[in-house]
Protein backbone atom coordinates (compact mmCIF):
# COMPACT_ATOMS: atom_id res chain seq x y z
CA UNK A 1 0.00 0.00 0.00
CA UNK A 2 1.35 3.52 -0.82
CA UNK A 3 2.43 5.82 2.15
CA UNK A 4 -0.37 7.88 4.00
CA UNK A 5 -1.18 11.34 2.91
CA UNK A 6 1.02 13.94 4.80
CA UNK A 7 -1.23 15.55 7.22
CA UNK A 8 0.75 19.09 6.89
CA UNK A 9 -0.48 19.26 2.94
CA UNK A 10 3.42 20.00 1.55
CA UNK A 11 2.73 17.92 -1.51
CA UNK A 12 0.16 20.31 -2.26
CA UNK A 13 2.46 23.31 -3.39
CA UNK A 14 0.10 25.44 -6.44
CA UNK A 15 -3.39 25.09 -8.39
CA UNK A 16 -1.41 26.59 -11.65
CA UNK A 17 -1.03 24.38 -15.03
CA UNK A 18 2.75 24.81 -15.00
CA UNK A 19 3.08 23.07 -11.68
CA UNK A 20 0.25 20.30 -11.90
CA UNK A 21 1.66 17.23 -11.48
CA UNK A 22 -0.71 15.72 -13.81
CA UNK A 23 0.83 18.00 -16.80
CA UNK A 24 3.84 15.80 -16.64
CA UNK A 25 1.97 12.75 -17.01
CA UNK A 26 0.80 13.19 -20.53
CA UNK A 27 1.40 15.25 -23.82
CA UNK A 28 -2.13 16.28 -24.11
CA UNK A 29 -5.37 15.59 -22.71
CA UNK A 30 -6.75 12.05 -23.10
CA UNK A 31 -3.62 10.72 -23.91
CA UNK A 32 -1.20 8.40 -21.55
CA UNK A 33 2.56 8.24 -21.31
CA UNK A 34 3.52 4.65 -21.38
CA UNK A 35 5.57 5.11 -18.31
CA UNK A 36 2.56 5.70 -16.35
CA UNK A 37 1.25 1.92 -17.21
CA UNK A 38 4.80 0.65 -16.52
CA UNK A 39 4.74 2.31 -12.67
CA UNK A 40 5.02 0.00 -9.85
CA UNK A 41 2.63 0.10 -7.19
CA UNK A 42 4.36 1.98 -5.00
CA UNK A 43 5.16 4.69 -7.01
CA UNK A 44 1.78 4.49 -8.35
CA UNK A 45 0.20 5.01 -5.14
CA UNK A 46 1.93 8.09 -4.19
CA UNK A 47 1.52 9.60 -7.47
CA UNK A 48 -2.17 9.07 -7.01
CA UNK A 49 -2.05 10.73 -3.50
CA UNK A 50 -0.83 13.71 -4.97
CA UNK A 51 -2.78 14.00 -7.87
CA UNK A 52 -5.94 13.50 -5.41
CA UNK A 53 -4.44 16.55 -3.44
CA UNK A 54 -3.83 18.73 -6.53
CA UNK A 55 -7.46 17.77 -7.95
CA UNK A 56 -9.11 18.55 -4.92
CA UNK A 57 -7.20 21.59 -4.17
CA UNK A 58 -8.85 22.68 -7.28
CA UNK A 59 -12.43 21.90 -6.64
CA UNK A 60 -12.71 23.28 -3.62
CA UNK A 61 -11.23 26.92 -5.12
CA UNK A 62 -14.05 26.06 -8.04
CA UNK A 63 -11.58 26.00 -10.82
CA UNK A 64 -13.40 23.45 -13.11
CA UNK A 65 -11.21 23.19 -15.68
CA UNK A 66 -7.95 22.19 -13.81
CA UNK A 67 -10.44 20.05 -11.58
CA UNK A 68 -11.80 18.07 -14.82
CA UNK A 69 -8.16 17.94 -16.12
CA UNK A 70 -6.81 16.03 -12.98
CA UNK A 71 -9.49 13.85 -13.25
CA UNK A 72 -8.91 12.82 -16.57
CA UNK A 73 -5.66 11.88 -15.66
CA UNK A 74 -6.06 10.13 -12.14
CA UNK A 75 -8.44 7.93 -14.48
CA UNK A 76 -5.60 6.58 -16.29
CA UNK A 77 -4.19 4.79 -12.96
CA UNK A 78 -6.99 4.44 -10.35
CA UNK A 79 -9.61 1.42 -10.77
CA UNK A 80 -12.09 -0.33 -8.79
CA UNK A 81 -10.19 -3.98 -9.53
CA UNK A 82 -6.57 -2.72 -8.80
CA UNK A 83 -4.76 -2.74 -6.10
CA UNK A 84 -5.47 -1.01 -2.38
CA UNK A 85 -4.64 2.85 -3.47
CA UNK A 86 -6.07 2.17 -7.44
CA UNK A 87 -9.14 1.10 -5.90
CA UNK A 88 -9.28 3.82 -3.46
CA UNK A 89 -8.81 6.76 -6.06
CA UNK A 90 -11.23 5.55 -8.14
CA UNK A 91 -13.99 6.08 -5.35
CA UNK A 92 -12.14 9.79 -4.45
CA UNK A 93 -12.62 10.42 -7.96
CA UNK A 94 -15.87 9.40 -8.37
CA UNK A 95 -16.63 11.49 -5.06
CA UNK A 96 -14.90 14.76 -6.37
CA UNK A 97 -16.59 14.67 -9.63
CA UNK A 98 -20.04 14.24 -7.96
CA UNK A 99 -19.27 17.43 -5.96
CA UNK A 100 -18.25 18.95 -9.09
CA UNK A 101 -21.58 18.35 -10.63
CA UNK A 102 -23.87 19.74 -7.65
CA UNK A 103 -22.48 23.31 -9.46
CA UNK A 104 -25.25 22.10 -11.79
CA UNK A 105 -27.78 20.95 -10.01
CA UNK A 106 -30.20 20.46 -12.82
CA UNK A 107 -27.43 17.79 -14.27
CA UNK A 108 -26.66 16.29 -11.26
CA UNK A 109 -30.75 15.78 -10.33
CA UNK A 110 -30.89 14.14 -14.24
CA UNK A 111 -28.27 12.06 -13.61
CA UNK A 112 -29.35 10.66 -10.15
CA UNK A 113 -32.76 10.73 -11.04
CA UNK A 114 -33.09 7.13 -11.49
CA UNK A 115 -30.72 5.57 -9.24
CA UNK A 116 -32.57 3.41 -6.47
CA UNK A 117 -31.53 2.34 -2.99
CA UNK A 118 -32.46 -1.18 -1.89
CA UNK A 119 -33.01 -2.16 1.54
CA UNK A 120 -31.71 -5.26 0.99
CA UNK A 121 -28.83 -3.86 -0.29
CA UNK A 122 -27.89 -2.11 2.50
CA UNK A 123 -28.62 -4.92 5.18
CA UNK A 124 -26.62 -7.19 3.10
CA UNK A 125 -23.73 -4.69 2.81
CA UNK A 126 -23.60 -4.45 6.61
CA UNK A 127 -23.79 -8.20 6.89
CA UNK A 128 -20.45 -9.10 4.71
CA UNK A 129 -18.47 -6.04 6.67
CA UNK A 130 -19.66 -7.98 9.71
CA UNK A 131 -18.65 -11.30 8.53
CA UNK A 132 -15.22 -9.77 6.23
CA UNK A 133 -14.03 -7.76 9.07
CA UNK A 134 -14.00 -7.84 12.88
CA UNK A 135 -14.52 -4.22 13.83
CA UNK A 136 -18.20 -4.85 14.50
CA UNK A 137 -17.70 -7.83 15.99
CA UNK A 138 -15.61 -6.63 18.51
CA UNK A 139 -17.66 -3.89 18.99
CA UNK A 140 -20.77 -5.69 19.41
CA UNK A 141 -18.77 -8.30 21.95
CA UNK A 142 -17.49 -5.96 24.07
CA UNK A 143 -20.78 -3.68 24.09
CA UNK A 144 -22.95 -6.95 24.87
CA UNK A 145 -20.64 -7.72 27.70
CA UNK A 146 -20.96 -4.18 29.33
CA UNK A 147 -24.56 -4.35 29.63
CA UNK A 148 -24.08 -7.98 30.94
CA UNK A 149 -22.13 -6.53 33.67
CA UNK A 150 -23.50 -3.50 34.18
CA UNK A 151 -27.32 -5.09 34.44
CA UNK A 152 -26.30 -7.98 36.74
CA UNK A 153 -28.86 -8.54 39.57
CA UNK A 154 -31.57 -6.71 37.53
CA UNK A 155 -34.79 -8.14 37.07
CA UNK A 156 -36.47 -5.59 33.67
CA UNK A 157 -33.57 -4.74 31.00
CA UNK A 158 -35.19 -2.56 28.08
CA UNK A 159 -32.19 -1.87 25.75
CA UNK A 160 -32.16 1.09 23.04
CA UNK A 161 -30.51 0.11 20.27
CA UNK A 162 -30.07 3.02 17.84
CA UNK A 163 -29.34 1.87 14.54
CA UNK A 164 -30.57 -1.90 14.57
CA UNK A 165 -29.45 -3.95 11.73
CA UNK A 166 -27.71 -6.36 12.50
CA UNK A 167 -29.57 -9.50 14.38
CA UNK A 168 -26.16 -11.54 15.68
CA UNK A 169 -25.59 -8.59 18.35
CA UNK A 170 -28.71 -9.56 20.50
CA UNK A 171 -28.90 -12.98 19.78
CA UNK A 172 -25.92 -13.14 21.23
CA UNK A 173 -26.79 -11.02 23.87
CA UNK A 174 -29.82 -13.39 24.34
CA UNK A 175 -27.55 -16.31 24.87
CA UNK A 176 -25.19 -14.75 27.14
CA UNK A 177 -28.13 -13.41 29.49
CA UNK A 178 -29.30 -17.07 29.49
CA UNK A 179 -26.79 -18.40 31.35
CA UNK A 180 -26.92 -15.93 34.25
CA UNK A 181 -26.98 -17.76 37.23
CA UNK A 182 -29.79 -16.04 38.58
CA UNK A 183 -31.65 -16.61 36.04
CA UNK A 184 -32.59 -14.37 32.46
CA UNK A 185 -34.57 -10.97 33.40
CA UNK A 186 -37.56 -9.78 31.19
CA UNK A 187 -35.66 -8.41 28.07
CA UNK A 188 -36.94 -5.40 25.54
CA UNK A 189 -35.00 -4.08 23.22
CA UNK A 190 -36.02 -0.94 21.33
CA UNK A 191 -34.69 -1.34 17.93
CA UNK A 192 -34.69 2.05 15.61
CA UNK A 193 -34.09 2.14 11.71
CA UNK A 194 -36.29 4.17 9.00
CA UNK A 195 -36.79 0.88 6.93
CA UNK A 196 -40.28 -1.43 8.59
CA UNK A 197 -38.62 -4.09 7.03
CA UNK A 198 -35.37 -4.20 8.32
CA UNK A 199 -37.13 -4.16 11.82
CA UNK A 200 -39.99 -6.97 11.16
CA UNK A 201 -36.58 -9.06 9.72
CA UNK A 202 -34.43 -8.39 13.13
CA UNK A 203 -37.94 -9.13 15.47
CA UNK A 204 -38.54 -12.29 13.73
CA UNK A 205 -35.29 -13.70 14.40
CA UNK A 206 -35.06 -12.11 17.75
CA UNK A 207 -38.52 -13.32 19.21
CA UNK A 208 -37.37 -16.92 17.70
CA UNK A 209 -33.94 -16.93 19.64
CA UNK A 210 -35.82 -16.23 22.98
CA UNK A 211 -38.45 -18.28 22.68
CA UNK A 212 -35.64 -21.07 22.27
CA UNK A 213 -34.38 -20.06 24.79
CA UNK A 214 -37.12 -19.52 27.24
CA UNK A 215 -36.63 -15.77 27.77
CA UNK A 216 -39.68 -13.28 28.38
CA UNK A 217 -39.10 -10.79 25.51
CA UNK A 218 -40.25 -7.78 24.05
CA UNK A 219 -39.09 -6.11 20.89
CA UNK A 220 -40.61 -2.56 20.33
CA UNK A 221 -39.83 -1.21 16.85
CA UNK A 222 -39.54 2.68 16.20
CA UNK A 223 -39.53 3.63 12.28
CA UNK A 224 -37.85 7.03 12.08
CA UNK A 225 -34.69 8.59 11.20
CA UNK A 226 -32.19 9.19 14.54
CA UNK A 227 -32.65 12.73 14.06
CA UNK A 228 -36.54 12.52 14.09
CA UNK A 229 -36.57 10.08 17.49
CA UNK A 230 -39.06 11.10 19.73
CA UNK A 231 -37.70 9.83 22.55
CA UNK A 232 -41.76 9.49 24.22
CA UNK A 233 -41.91 7.08 21.73
CA UNK A 234 -39.10 4.83 23.18
CA UNK A 235 -41.75 3.62 26.07
CA UNK A 236 -39.24 3.85 29.25
CA UNK A 237 -40.79 2.91 32.31
CA UNK A 238 -39.96 3.32 35.80
CA UNK A 239 -38.11 0.17 37.13
CA UNK A 240 -36.41 -0.58 33.79
CA UNK A 241 -33.11 -0.75 33.99
CA UNK A 242 -31.75 1.31 30.82
CA UNK A 243 -29.47 0.78 28.36
CA UNK A 244 -28.32 2.52 24.74
CA UNK A 245 -26.09 0.72 22.46
CA UNK A 246 -25.02 3.30 19.35
CA UNK A 247 -23.22 1.51 16.52
CA UNK A 248 -22.01 3.72 14.20
CA UNK A 249 -24.80 6.30 14.00
CA UNK A 250 -24.38 8.55 16.65
CA UNK A 251 -22.26 11.08 14.38
CA UNK A 252 -25.15 11.92 11.95
CA UNK A 253 -26.74 14.23 14.76
CA UNK A 254 -23.53 16.33 13.90
CA UNK A 255 -25.32 17.29 10.54
CA UNK A 256 -26.42 20.95 10.74
CA UNK A 257 -26.62 24.11 8.49
CA UNK A 258 -23.31 25.55 8.09
CA UNK A 259 -25.20 28.34 8.78
CA UNK A 260 -25.34 27.55 12.67
CA UNK A 261 -21.28 27.67 12.93
CA UNK A 262 -21.91 30.84 12.94
CA UNK A 263 -24.32 30.79 16.01
CA UNK A 264 -22.43 28.95 18.50
CA UNK A 265 -21.35 31.26 21.15
CA UNK A 266 -24.64 31.36 23.14
CA UNK A 267 -24.61 27.58 23.16
CA UNK A 268 -20.97 27.72 24.39
CA UNK A 269 -21.36 29.31 27.23
CA UNK A 270 -24.67 27.39 28.68
CA UNK A 271 -21.78 23.92 27.48
CA UNK A 272 -19.45 26.38 30.09
CA UNK A 273 -22.56 26.64 32.70
CA UNK A 274 -23.18 23.51 32.52
CA UNK A 275 -19.17 21.68 33.51
CA UNK A 276 -19.16 24.24 36.12
CA UNK A 277 -22.33 23.00 37.49
CA UNK A 278 -21.40 19.28 37.32
CA UNK A 279 -17.94 20.25 38.51
CA UNK A 280 -16.55 17.31 35.96
CA UNK A 281 -13.63 20.02 35.10
CA UNK A 282 -11.95 22.94 37.00
CA UNK A 283 -12.54 26.46 36.05
CA UNK A 284 -9.21 26.87 35.83
CA UNK A 285 -8.47 24.28 33.43
CA UNK A 286 -11.35 25.01 31.64
CA UNK A 287 -11.26 28.34 31.27
CA UNK A 288 -7.28 28.01 30.57
CA UNK A 289 -7.95 25.65 27.56
CA UNK A 290 -10.96 26.66 25.49
CA UNK A 291 -12.05 30.34 27.24
CA UNK A 292 -9.81 31.99 24.78
CA UNK A 293 -10.98 29.67 21.65
CA UNK A 294 -14.12 30.90 22.49
CA UNK A 295 -14.11 34.47 21.49
CA UNK A 296 -10.61 33.69 18.40
CA UNK A 297 -11.98 30.83 16.93
CA UNK A 298 -13.39 31.71 13.50
CA UNK A 299 -16.79 30.92 12.72
CA UNK A 300 -15.04 27.75 10.52
CA UNK A 301 -13.47 26.61 13.20
CA UNK A 302 -15.36 23.04 13.56
CA UNK A 303 -11.94 21.57 13.06
CA UNK A 304 -10.89 22.67 16.42
CA UNK A 305 -10.16 20.65 19.48
CA UNK A 306 -11.75 23.06 21.54
CA UNK A 307 -14.71 21.49 23.91
CA UNK A 308 -16.53 24.90 23.01
CA UNK A 309 -16.64 23.66 19.06
CA UNK A 310 -18.58 20.89 19.95
CA UNK A 311 -21.85 22.85 20.33
CA UNK A 312 -21.72 23.16 16.89
CA UNK A 313 -25.06 20.83 16.63
CA UNK A 314 -28.17 21.57 18.28
CA UNK A 315 -29.48 18.56 17.55
CA UNK A 316 -26.47 16.40 19.21
CA UNK A 317 -26.82 19.09 22.09
CA UNK A 318 -30.46 18.06 22.91
CA UNK A 319 -30.29 14.49 22.34
CA UNK A 320 -27.83 13.72 24.75
CA UNK A 321 -29.56 16.08 26.99
CA UNK A 322 -32.70 13.83 26.56
CA UNK A 323 -30.72 10.75 26.50
CA UNK A 324 -29.07 11.61 30.00
CA UNK A 325 -32.86 12.64 31.44
CA UNK A 326 -33.60 8.87 31.19
CA UNK A 327 -31.10 8.01 33.90
CA UNK A 328 -29.47 4.78 31.11
CA UNK A 329 -27.43 2.72 33.55
CA UNK A 330 -25.09 2.20 30.55
CA UNK A 331 -24.71 3.48 27.35
CA UNK A 332 -22.13 2.16 25.19
CA UNK A 333 -20.52 4.32 21.75
CA UNK A 334 -18.66 2.70 18.73
CA UNK A 335 -17.44 5.20 16.56
CA UNK A 336 -15.30 5.76 13.73
CA UNK A 337 -11.50 6.78 15.08
CA UNK A 338 -11.14 9.54 11.99
CA UNK A 339 -11.76 13.52 12.24
CA UNK A 340 -14.29 13.74 8.58
CA UNK A 341 -15.75 16.30 10.07
CA UNK A 342 -13.43 19.65 9.00
CA UNK A 343 -14.62 22.68 7.54
CA UNK A 344 -12.58 22.55 4.69
CA UNK A 345 -12.61 19.81 1.87
CA UNK A 346 -9.42 19.55 1.56
CA UNK A 347 -8.68 18.80 5.38
CA UNK A 348 -11.54 16.23 4.93
CA UNK A 349 -9.72 14.73 1.86
CA UNK A 350 -6.47 14.35 3.60
CA UNK A 351 -8.69 12.75 6.72
CA UNK A 352 -10.30 10.48 5.11
CA UNK A 353 -7.58 9.16 2.61
CA UNK A 354 -5.58 7.96 5.54
CA UNK A 355 -7.87 6.19 7.01
CA UNK A 356 -10.03 4.45 4.04
CA UNK A 357 -6.42 3.60 2.99
CA UNK A 358 -5.93 1.84 6.17
CA UNK A 359 -9.75 -0.01 5.80
CA UNK A 360 -9.12 -0.80 2.00
CA UNK A 361 -5.89 -2.36 3.34
CA UNK A 362 -7.38 -4.58 5.66
CA UNK A 363 -10.29 -5.68 3.26
CA UNK A 364 -7.51 -6.75 0.54
CA UNK A 365 -5.30 -8.53 3.47
CA UNK A 366 -9.20 -10.36 4.53
CA UNK A 367 -10.48 -10.93 1.01
CA UNK A 368 -9.10 -11.54 -2.05
CA UNK A 369 -9.94 -9.22 -5.12
CA UNK A 370 -11.74 -11.13 -7.17
CA UNK A 371 -14.53 -12.07 -5.08
CA UNK A 372 -17.79 -9.95 -5.62
CA UNK A 373 -17.86 -9.33 -1.67
CA UNK A 374 -15.33 -7.09 -1.47
CA UNK A 375 -16.42 -4.89 -4.25
CA UNK A 376 -19.73 -4.71 -2.75
CA UNK A 377 -18.44 -3.56 0.37
CA UNK A 378 -15.88 -0.88 -1.03
CA UNK A 379 -18.58 0.81 -3.57
CA UNK A 380 -21.84 0.09 -1.47
CA UNK A 381 -20.47 1.05 2.07
CA UNK A 382 -17.06 2.58 1.95
CA UNK A 383 -17.85 4.15 -1.74
CA UNK A 384 -20.69 5.56 -0.21
CA UNK A 385 -19.37 7.40 2.71
CA UNK A 386 -16.34 8.73 0.72
CA UNK A 387 -19.19 10.64 -1.11
CA UNK A 388 -20.98 11.47 1.46
CA UNK A 389 -17.94 12.83 3.00
CA UNK A 390 -16.65 14.85 0.35
CA UNK A 391 -19.40 15.56 -1.96
CA UNK A 392 -21.77 16.82 0.70
CA UNK A 393 -22.34 20.01 2.57
CA UNK A 394 -24.93 21.13 5.41
CA UNK A 395 -27.58 18.92 6.43
CA UNK A 396 -26.78 16.40 3.74
CA UNK A 397 -23.34 15.85 5.15
CA UNK A 398 -24.03 12.59 7.44
CA UNK A 399 -20.97 11.08 7.55
CA UNK A 400 -19.55 13.53 10.59
CA UNK A 401 -16.78 11.15 12.13
CA UNK A 402 -14.76 12.83 14.73
CA UNK A 403 -11.94 11.22 16.61
CA UNK A 404 -12.58 9.72 20.80
CA UNK A 405 -11.14 12.97 22.24
CA UNK A 406 -13.95 15.00 20.83
CA UNK A 407 -16.57 11.84 21.94
CA UNK A 408 -15.49 12.01 25.27
CA UNK A 409 -15.65 15.96 25.52
CA UNK A 410 -18.96 16.01 24.04
CA UNK A 411 -20.69 13.52 26.69
CA UNK A 412 -18.76 14.68 29.45
CA UNK A 413 -20.21 18.13 28.81
CA UNK A 414 -23.57 16.38 28.67
CA UNK A 415 -23.45 14.99 32.21
CA UNK A 416 -21.56 11.70 31.29
CA UNK A 417 -18.91 9.93 32.87
CA UNK A 418 -17.29 7.35 31.45
CA UNK A 419 -16.92 3.51 32.67
CA UNK A 420 -14.18 1.38 32.23
CA UNK A 421 -14.02 -1.98 30.46
CA UNK A 422 -13.26 -4.87 32.59
CA UNK A 423 -10.23 -7.05 32.29
CA UNK A 424 -12.93 -9.63 31.74
CA UNK A 425 -13.87 -7.82 28.46
CA UNK A 426 -10.64 -6.89 26.97
CA UNK A 427 -9.31 -11.08 27.43
CA UNK A 428 -12.46 -11.58 25.38
CA UNK A 429 -11.87 -9.30 22.45
CA UNK A 430 -8.25 -10.34 22.35
CA UNK A 431 -9.66 -14.15 21.86
CA UNK A 432 -12.03 -13.52 19.83
CA UNK A 433 -8.78 -11.65 16.89
CA UNK A 434 -6.63 -14.39 17.98
CA UNK A 435 -9.05 -17.52 17.55
CA UNK A 436 -10.43 -15.46 13.61
CA UNK A 437 -7.28 -15.10 12.54
CA UNK A 438 -7.55 -11.65 12.01
CA UNK A 439 -3.83 -11.21 11.47
CA UNK A 440 -2.78 -7.58 11.72
CA UNK A 441 -5.57 -6.37 14.01
CA UNK A 442 -5.35 -5.29 17.57
CA UNK A 443 -6.87 -3.09 20.16
CA UNK A 444 -5.50 -0.42 23.01
CA UNK A 445 -7.25 0.75 25.63
CA UNK A 446 -6.92 5.01 25.43
CA UNK A 447 -8.56 7.17 28.73
CA UNK A 448 -10.38 3.80 29.54
CA UNK A 449 -11.92 3.35 26.51
CA UNK A 450 -11.29 0.67 23.81
CA UNK A 451 -9.64 1.53 20.22
CA UNK A 452 -9.75 -1.16 17.64
CA UNK A 453 -6.60 -0.70 15.19
CA UNK A 454 -5.46 -2.29 11.94
CA UNK A 455 -1.57 -2.69 12.10
CA UNK A 456 -1.20 -0.01 14.66
CA UNK A 457 -3.73 2.14 12.75
CA UNK A 458 -6.96 3.22 14.99
CA UNK A 459 -9.51 2.91 12.69
CA UNK A 460 -12.63 2.16 15.41
CA UNK A 461 -13.45 3.22 19.22
CA UNK A 462 -15.54 1.56 21.84
CA UNK A 463 -16.59 3.70 25.08
CA UNK A 464 -19.39 3.24 27.76
CA UNK A 465 -21.01 5.72 29.28
CA UNK A 466 -23.03 6.22 32.40
CA UNK A 467 -25.22 9.58 33.94
CA UNK A 468 -22.61 11.64 35.81
CA UNK A 469 -23.69 11.49 39.66
CA UNK A 470 -23.54 14.95 41.00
Amino acid sequence: MAGAVQEDGSSVTSSSHESSPWMQLSPGLGSTSPWIRELGSEERGLCLIRLLQECAVHVGTGSMENANLGLEHISHLASPDGDTMQRLAAYFTQALADRMLKGWPGLHKALNSTKLSSVSEEVLVQKLFFEFCPFLKVAYLITNQAIIEAMEGEKVVHIIDLYSIEPAQWINLLQMISARPEGPPHLKITGIHEQKVVLEQMALQLVEEADRLDIPFQFNPIVCKLENLDLESLGVKTGEALAVSSILKLHSLLATDDDMLRRDSLVALKNLQKVLHNRQRPLREFLDKDLINLYLASPDSTSTSSPLSLCASPKMESFLSSLWSLSPKLMVITEQEADHNGFTLMERVKKALNFYAALFDCLDSTVSRAPIERHKIEKMLFGEEIKNIIACEGAERKERHEKLEKWISRLELAGFGRVPFSYYSRLQAGRLLQISNYGGYNFKEENGCLVICWKSIPLFSVSAWRRWSN
